[in-house]
C-alpha cells in the first residue's frame, strides 16, 4: 500500500515543498485548509491536482479528529500556525491559539483516532531568542523573544509530553531561518529579494527595512523539508535542529541580493523604526551535528545560491506581471 501523510499548512511555503518532495516519494498526500475566503493556493497549483484537498482548522478539534478518521494517514505533518513574528506581538492571543494549542488539537486527535500514526512538529529556532550558547543545539536552553517563539516553544514541548506521556511517535525539527522564491512577502527575506527586483526595473527607488545588523543561520526550505520526512523514518521519535551551521546579517543579505542585479543596497535601502522589533533577537545559528549524524541529512544549497535564486524568480515574477 502507498504511504499517505497529511499536511496542515500545506499552502505555505513549507507546505508545498514537502508535499513535492513526498509525492516523489511515492505518497498520497493529503492537505488541510481552513475553510476561508482567501486561501491561495499559488504555491501547490502546479501539482495541486495530486493531492487531496480536505477542510480543516487547528482552532476546531471535532475538524481534527473527523479528518484523520476520513483519511487514515500514516504520517502527520503539523507545519500550519500563524507565522509571522512581527504579527505575533499585535496578535499575541491568536498566534497562541494557532501556534500553541492548534499543536495539542491535533496531538489529541491523533491520540483518540490512532496513537501510531507518526507526527512531525514544525518547531522553530525562534524558541532559542536571547541565546544562552553560541551554535544552539538540541540542549540549549530557551528563552524566546516574541510571542510567536513562546507559543512554539508551547508547542514543542507538548510534542515531547505527548511522545512521553502516550508513548507515542511524535518528533520536534527545530528549523533554523529556511527561505525560497515561495517565502511570503512579509518575511524580509522576500522583501529583499522582491524590494531589489523592483528597484532594478525601475518599480521602485528605495526599500525601507529595520535592523540590518540582526543576524540568521539561513537555508533553502526545499533542503529542510526532506529532513522533516527523515525524522519520521527513524526507528525512534526525537528532535532535532535542522540548519546550515552559518550565519549572515541581514546587511549581508541586501548586498548579495542588490549584487546581483548590479546594484549597491547602500543607495536604497533605508532603515524605518516601522520594522524594528519590540525585542530582538540579534544571533541565531544552529549546529546540525546530530541531524548528520542520525539522520545522515545536510543542506545542499549555499547561502549566496539562495539569495540568487530568489532575486532572480523575483526578477521573472515582476516582468511576468507586468507585461
Amino acid at each position: 500500500m502507498k504511504k499517505r501523510a497529511l499536511i496542515t499548512g500545506i499552502t505555505g511555503q513549507d507546505g508545498s515543498y514537502l508535499a513535492e518532495f513526498l509525492l516523489g516519494q511515492g505518497y498520497d498526500v493529503i492537505g488541510m485548509v481552513r475553510r476561508t475566503s482567501t486561501v491561495n493556493f499559488e504555491r501547490i497549483k502546479h501539482f495541486q491536482d495530486k493531492l487531496t484537498l480536505v477542510t480543516g482548522d487547528l482552532l476546531d478539534e471535532i475538524s481534527l479528529i473527523n479528518m484523520l478518521r476520513d483519511h487514515r494517514p500514516s504520517e502527520v505533518y503539523n507545519l500550519a500556525a500563524q507565522s509571522f513574528v512581527q504579527t505575533s506581538w499585535p496578535q499575541p492571543v491568536f498566534t497562541g491559539e494557532t501556534t500553541a494549542l492548534g499543536v495539542t488539537r491535533m496531538l489529541d486527535a491523533v491520540r483518540l483516532v490512532d496513537p501510531d500514526i507518526r507526527f512531525y512538529q514544525a518547531s522553530s529556532s525562534e524558541m532559542f531568542g536571547k541565546v544562552v550558547e553560541v551554535p544552539q543545539k538540541e540542549t540549549t536552553p530557551f528563552y524566546p523573544r516574541s510571542p510567536y517563539g513562546v507559543a512554539k516553544l508551547y508547542g514543542h514541548w507538548i510534542t515531547i509530553n505527548y511522545r512521553e506521556s502516550y508513548n507515542m511517535f511524535a518528533s520536534s525539527g527545530i528549523l533554523f531561518n529556511h527561505e525560497s522564491p515561495r517565502r511570503g512577502l512579509e518575511f524580509v527575506t522576500r522583501k529583499i529579494s522582491h524590494g531589489a527586483a523592483r528597484i532594478k526595473l525601475g518599480f521602485a527607488d528605495e526599500l525601507r527595512l529595520g535592523n540590518l545588523d540582526a543576524r540568521r543561520d539561513w537555508g533553502f526550505a526545499g533542503d529542510y523539508v526532506e529532513a522533516m520526512w527523515m525524522m519520521l523514518q527513524q526507528g525512534q521519535p526525537d528532535d532535532y535542529v535542522v540548519a546550515t551551521g552559518e550565519t549572515h546579517s541581514v546587511r549581508e543579505f541586501c548586498d548579495l541580493a542588490f549584487g546581483h542585479v548590479g546594484l549597491k543596497y547602500s543607495d536604497y535601502v533605508v532603515l524605518d523604526e516601522r520594522f524594528m522589533r519590540p525585542a530582538e533577537v540579534d544571533l541565531l545559528i544552529g549546529d546540525p551535528t546530530k541531524a548528520r549524524g542520525a539522520l545522515g541529512w545536510k543542506p545542499k544549497t549555499s547561502f549566496p545560491d539562495l539569495v540568487r535564486a530568489m532575486v532572480d524568480a523575483d526578477m521573472q515574477l515582476l516582468k511576468e506581471q507586468n507585461r
